[in-house]
């Protein structure tokens, strides 16, 4: 796994597909996050439930990939499934019906939904706003909404070394399995995999380096170069009059 394919788990990178590729990154990565603020106080059904047709109507426009965006919600599914079947059992409130001798509150089971639904939109409306840019773009709307450079730099590297790493992670497990090597619960196993969380520290305390001495040969100063930052145009300033209209819809239905 290459350091681009990590990125592309992420990133979809399909940069002019779909009515929000137009769009300014500045734009977007404002909107999203000031819709994930808003949705986090959103707890009533009216509310959510247009929240989570707002993001998939995002991410209808945005044209995500159908078996990546698939992807990234089976992985938040696995979480919040057993969010479902514990949140219930564990919450205090009146008992729906018992399970196994365990009373199932009708109050976990609402804020087992509340939580569900606004993680689904939550993820839908990120990915839609967000994926599709890339991560040099999100770097540079991170600079262009205010985030200092060098936080908008580090997070660029970060996402494009996380694949490196895990590409390096797994080579050490294949030579591990290529000398007979099964993981079990022994302290062979433990010592093992010890060996194999340290080597891969030092493996990569090793590419960093190497990276480093890269960057410095192609003339690098300790100095990242400014994100070039283009004019809104009439589908950005269209886009931001329109964004408050959806968010003061949901606050009313949330709060009025």
């Amino acid at each position: 796994m290459s350091g681009k394919a990590s990125a592309t788990a992420i990133f979809a990178e399909n940069r002019d597909a779909g009515p929000l590729a137009a769009i300014d990154p500045r734009v977007r990565l404002a909107a999203a996050i000031t819709f994930l603020a808003l949705l986090a106080v959103l707890h009533t059904a009216p509310a959510l439930a247009a929240a989570l047709v707002a993001a998939g109507g995002a991410a209808f426009f945005a044209r995500l990939p159908f078996r990546a965006t698939l992807r990234r919600l089976t992985a938040v599914e696995g979480f919040l499934l057993f969010l479902l079947l514990t949140l219930p059992l564990t919450m205090p409130g009146h008992a729906l019906f018992s399970l196994l001798g365990l009373p199932v509150s009708e109050e976990g089971v609402r804020r087992a939904i509340v939580i569900i639904v606004r993680v689904n939109a939550g993820v839908l409306m990120a990915a839609a706003l967000l994926s599709t840019m890339g991560t040099m773009r999100l770097a540079g709307a991170m600079s262009g909404i205010g985030v200092p450079p060098r936080i908008a730099h580090l997070f660029q590297l970060t996402v494009r070394y996380v694949g490196v790493f895990h590409e390096e992670y797994a080579r050490l497990r294949r030579a591990m399995r290529a000398r007979g090597f099964r993981a079990g619960s022994n302290r062979h196993s433990w010592r093992s995999l010890g060996h194999l969380l340290g080597m891969l520290v030092v493996r990569s305390a090793e590419r960093a380096e190497r990276v480093a001495w890269a960057m410095r040969a192609r003339g690098f100063s300790g100095q990242f170069p400014a994100f070039a930052q283009r004019p809104l145009e009439r589908a950005d300033r269209l886009f931001i009059f329109l964004w408050p209209v959806l968010l003061i819809a949901l606050a009313w239905l949330e709060f009025g």
